[in-house]
């Protein structure tokens, strides 16, 4: 049977996963779905909570999280097109030099 620290543990990976990707990567595209994945765990976090208790609120907070996450993945991949149209290039390094 699957318990609720199974839940945690995956989660808790998929989170770990995700920083390490953040910290390491230096294309902005691979850091950007890194942050997602540690939203994706954090809301598989939410629902396993909310489903042990036996509370729908972490399920509520899910689909606030999603519609956050939708905003972000429109705003957020707008700017790196618009980045990448302008300078040709996906590098963290390249980002640093805001001056154009």
């Amino acid at each position: 049977m699957i318990t609720l620290g199974h839940y945690v543990a995956v989660s808790g990976i998929l989170f770990s996963l995700g920083l390490m990707g953040v910290i390491v990567r230096k294309n902005v595209l691979v850091i950007y779905m890194c942050l997602e994945l540690m939203l994706t765990a954090a809301m598989l976090a939410f629902v396993a909570f909310s489903r042990f208790i036996g509370n729908i609120d972490g399920q509520v907070m899910v689909f606030f999280i999603i519609t956050v996450a939708a905003a972000e993945v429109a705003v957020g991949l707008g700017i790196i097109v618009a980045w990448f149209r302008l300078r040709r290039s996906t590098s963290v390094a390249d980002i640093n030099n805001l001056r154009f």
